[in-house]
This record gives C-alpha cells, sequence and structure tokens, in this order.
C-alpha cells in the first residue's frame, strides 16, 4: 500500500535531501506521491538546476520555488526580495497555492531553530510553513490560491541531542552551531538505510555545494563512507500541532 502523499517545504536547494530525503524516497518508492517547495533561488539559477537533479533522484517530481532570494547571497534571485524581507502574506498565499494544488496528506518542514546552524531562512520557512498549513484549508482564506485543502498532520525535520555523536565535531570543525531538540521532543524515527543510495544521490546532485569547503554536503562527501551513512542513514521528525499555526494564523490577520 502507498504511504501517505508528502510534501517537503525547505529554504533552500539541498534541504530537502539532507533533512527527508530518505523519507522523500521511501513514500515515492511505495506510490505515493511526493514533492518538494523550496523557498529560496531563483528558478533560472545553477541551484534550481541542481534541485531538479536532486528531486529526480528521490523521486519527488520537479522542483516548486518560490524564487525569493537566499538571506545571505542576494544575486541568488536578482530583482526579487529576499525571503526574509518579502511580505509575509504574499509567502503564506503563494505557498498555500501549492499546498492546495498538490494536496498532501503530510507536510515536513524546518524545526523552530532553524535546523542545526539556525540559518534565517529556515527559521522563516518553518513560520510560513506552519501559518500555511492552517491557511491551506480554510475557505475564505487566499480564495485566489485554489479549492481549500486541508492536510492531515505538519510534521518539522529535525535532529535530537543524542544523534549529534558524529554531526557535531563535524560542525564546529568549520565553526557551525549544532542547534538540537531534547531526544523526548521526537515523535518520529525514520531508519532511511533502504533508501541511502538515492539519498545520497540527492546530496550528491548538489554539485556547487559539494565543491566548496564549508556546506554540509561537501563535509559528509569528504567522510568515510560508514561516518556518513551512519549520519545520514536515520530521519528525525516532530509532529506540530495545529491548533500552534491557527493561533498564529488569527494573531497575523487579526
Amino acid at each position: 500500500m502507498p504511504l501517505p502523499s508528502l510534501l517537503g517545504v525547505f529554504a533552500h536547494p539541498d534541504d530537502e535531501a539532507l533533512l527527508a530525503g530518505g523519507v522523500l524516497a521511501q513514500h515515492a518508492a511505495s506510490g505515493s506521491r511526493t514533492a518538494v517547495v523550496t523557498s529560496t533561488w531563483a528558478p533560472d539559477s545553477h541551484r534550481a538546476a541542481e534541485l531538479a537533479d536532486a528531486t529526480a533522484a528521490l523521486g519527488a517530481g520537479a522542483p516548486r520555488m518560490l524564487g525569493y532570494a537566499d538571506h545571505r547571497i542576494p544575486d541568488s534571485a536578482p530583482n526579487r526580495p529576499r525571503l526574509c524581507d518579502a511580505p509575509l502574506d504574499e509567502v503564506i498565499e503563494r505557498l498555500v497555492s501549492h499546498i492546495r494544488r498538490f494536496r498532501p496528506e503530510i507536510v515536513v518542514t524546518h524545526d523552530p531553530y532553524g535546523q542545526l546552524t539556525g540559518h534565517p531562512d529556515h527559521r522563516h520557512t518553518h513560520r510560513v510553513t506552519t501559518l500555511a498549513f492552517t491557511a491551506a484549508g480554510l475557505e475564505h482564506l487566499y480564495p485566489d490560491a485554489g479549492e481549500p485543502w486541508q492536510p492531515k498532520a505538519l510534521y518539522a525535520a529535525t535532529h535530537p541531542h543524542s544523534a549529534l555523536g558524529d554531526l557535531g565535531p563535524l560542525l564546529a570543525g568549520v565553526d557551525k552551531s549544532a542547534l538540537s531538540l531534547p531526544d523526548e521532543m521526537i515523535t518520529a524515527t525514520v531508519d532511511v538505510r533502504p533508501w541511502l543510495d538515492s539519498k545520497w544521490s540527492a546530496i550528491l546532485a548538489h554539485r556547487s555545494e559539494v565543491a566548496k569547503e564549508r556546506p554540509l554536503p561537501a563535509l559528509l562527501s569528504r567522510l568515510p563512507d560508514k561516518t556518513r551513512n551512519r549520519i545520514i542513514g536515520t530521519e528525525y521528525f516532530t509532529r506540530l500541532h495545529a491548533e500552534n499555526s491557527a493561533r498564529m494564523l488569527t494573531q497575523l490577520m487579526a
């Protein structure tokens, strides 16, 4: 039987592969519909081409890009605002449109910390996704964004404290943080080793990141296979509660 349809919403090209590549490949292999929405980088950029190769490796179809500029790389989307600077209502509506068109049962995004390194785009994508998750099901919000659709569950891809054994020192070696959650906050731990080939192919598809020194794809590519597989062979998620996003949305629209 197919697993539930799954939509990943992430900030940058490569986040989808690093954080939920195994689960995306798992759901696609079962015959379910999967897709990825990426907040930043222009659709005609080299990162978009790499993203297309990555989503193909995961069985997640063509990229769906909001096209805002990366917080730290303004020319990633020329003549477009940075994601964090764009009007919040505009970003929510555009994501709601993707949710209503794809009609997923499950949505996965970043955790509130902004995923290990606390990147501003990660944190903002988390905020936008939690609001859009609720807004997508409300018929009087964003009527031009399509027929209402309420996904069943919203999850944050994350890392528990106990999973930082290899990853923490790896990031510390390039002066990056490793923000993690208490283990008791993890509600789903998924062994993705059966889909590791697809996940690793998707990570490697982000060639420009692999070629650099500090990005995580580059760090992983320099590790022994056994160590790398130990790091990327398990994915962790925390289920987020819809009532929290509903409260946030009410405050936003007041």
